[in-house]
């Protein structure tokens, strides 16, 4: 897989599969030496009940699993190549959710904003952690909320699947939804701005420190999350 630009390298990385992941990694670090920015931007947004290759809710497994997977495996070359930064794309709507600890995998009861809102605290507490564990590395992490973007994420909303409420999404693109191009401002200010230089374990709205919500505060489920991360994904040596 190639890309028509010199400075572009394009690999297939399949977030629902973990052994997609590893065949990544694998073939990333055969080719360089060196990572200094990780964007996490992969998402899936309120599909209807699905698992990834590994059993894992859908929504749940790629917009969490997949990057808590991808992130630990490029830790390495991260910490070889600092200052390098990890950007987490969290969202508002991590302030409706809450880690199911009795029913993580939505196999009790399946609603697909609910499962959305869970993975995006989820993001929330993997960034936490995640910058408590790399303190005095020179790895930083944070999360940013882009805001709401047209992209294909919307594509399993109810109003996009009616043609009418398509054009009127599609119409109201330039008052309320975000291009993509601007949808990115946020997270490149995040991923790049000098004065981030010592930032980790906060959350970007509109490129300023946001307050997140009482859930993902939480150490004690932040922890519980990260133990079941590494069951699920069979890592334990961060």
């Amino acid at each position: 897989m190639e890309s028509r630009n010199k400075y572009v390298y394009c690999r297939p990385c399949d977030l629902a599969s973990q052994k997609s992941i590893k065949d990544f990694v694998e073939q990333f670090k055969k080719e360089h030496k060196n990572l200094h920015i990780l964007i996490n931007n992969a998402g899936v947004m309120r599909c209807p009940k699905s698992y990834t290759q590994e059993g894992i809710e859908m929504q749940f497994g790629v917009n969490h699993i997949g990057h808590f997977l991808l992130t630990n495996l490029l830790l390495d070359v991260l910490k070889v190549s600092t200052p390098s930064r990890i950007v987490n794309i969290s969202s508002s709507a991590h302030k409706r959710g809450k880690i199911k600890l009795d029913d993580l995998n939505s196999d009790k009861n399946y609603e697909p904003g609910e499962a959305y809102a869970q993975s995006k605290l989820a993001n929330i507490l993997f960034t936490k952690e995640l910058a408590n564990k790399l303190k005095g590395t020179g790895v930083t992490v944070n999360a940013v909320h882009p805001g709401i973007v047209r992209t294909e994420i919307m594509r399993h909303m109810e109003i996009y699947q009616r043609r009418l409420g398509k054009w009127l999404v599609d119409s109201l693109t330039w008052i309320f939804i975000k291009t993509p191009r601007k949808g990115a401002q946020p997270v490149l200010f995040v991923a790049l701005d000098p004065s981030l230089d010592n930032v980790t374990g906060d959350y970007f709205v509109n490129n300023k420190i946001a307050e997140v919500s009482n859930e993902a505060k939480n150490d004690k489920i932040a922890k519980w999350l990260w133990a079941v991360s590494e069951k699920w994904t069979h890592l334990n040596y961060v």
